[in-house]
């Protein structure tokens, strides 16, 4: 799957968190998106995932063999985009308490159920088929990212490493075409690191498109095809690792260059207020409790 952003802006307050962003991930390409606090990187994550709308551009989806037919989704909610074959690993651990790890891992497999709510009331065969399913499908994505042990115990109980790999696993169940990734790698030990830098090898090597935010400079450089750099809700610089760390823009924005322009510091102050209404915004549209209902 093709990913296509043009000319994307979001404000908050009247402050501009991203402003006229474009990129293009190709099919099968792993794409990092870097920059400092205040970027916009959390902004543009969720303007992709459905989190929030943009003010102005578009969003694309569209087929390698067909990538003048796409799909625009700028305007659909994240549960219809999750549908269309968008996964999201979020920065913070997003768990539903009450269920164990498996049965959170489940849940993202719910876009991709044929049943229908009939079906799953009056427990039919077709739906019984798809928990069957889901289930088994459920049970592969936690040992594929390493806590197949974990599986029945209440998702709440796991520490904080095992409750990242789960949201993984849940996105991965989903059986996505683009996975979205936001600083996936933040708060892991090095071990956990450097399995989680492994599974992505993996799924970039059977062809999945994933869009990755992070911080961590030396955990992208390692992983990315191309890199796209934020600065001030802006594109600065985009192009290969070698070709982005090389880049003086990207130095005085992002590795510790001492800025040239005395607006700098106003400007940061600007994106870091944007960057903070973003994600009140976010939180008020927070994903829902899901409930457990009582079995029959």
């Amino acid at each position: 799957m093709r990913l296509t952003v043009t000319g994307v802006s979001r404000a908050f307050g009247g402050v501009y968190a991203v402003r006229d962003v474009s990129l293009t991930v190709a099919p099968g390409e792993l794409r990092a998106v870097i920059g400092p606090n205040g970027a916009g990187k959390s902004t543009l994550f969720a303007l992709i995932g459905g989190q929030l709308a943009p003010n102005t551009g578009s969003v694309q989806l569209s087929q390698e063999k067909k990538p003048s037919e796409g799909t625009h989704i700028e305007r659909l909610s994240a549960h219809r985009r999750a549908r269309l074959g968008i996964g999201v690993v979020f920065q913070a651990a997003r768990i539903f308490r009450g269920m164990t790890a498996l049965e959170n891992v489940m849940v993202g497999a719910h876009s991709t159920t044929r049943a229908g709510f009939l079906a799953a009331a009056l427990r039919l065969p077709a739906h019984r088929r798809d928990e069957r399913l889901i289930r088994a499908r459920a049970h592969e994505c936690l040992a594929r990212v390493g806590i197949a042990d974990w599986a029945d115990r209440p998702a709440e109980a796991l520490p904080l490493g095992q409750q990242r790999a789960l949201q993984l696993a849940r996105a991965l169940c989903g059986q996505p075409r683009l996975l979205l990734l936001d600083e996936p790698a933040s708060g892991l030990r090095a071990a956990e690191r450097d399995r989680l830098a492994t599974l992505l090898h993996e799924l970039r090597a059977e062809g999945l498109t994933m869009l990755l935010v992070e911080h961590d400079v030396a955990f992208v450089m390692r992983l990315a095809d191309r890199v796209t750099v934020l600065d001030l809700g802006k594109v600065i610089a985009e192009g290969t690792a070698a070709e982005v760390r090389a880049n003086p823009r990207v130095m005085a924005a992002y590795l510790g260059t001492a800025p040239t322009k005395s607006t700098q510091t106003h400007q940061t102050d600007q994106a870091d207020q944007a960057d903070q209404n973003h994600k009140a915004a976010v939180r008020e549209n927070d994903a829902p409790t899901v409930r457990k209902s009582p079995q029959p």
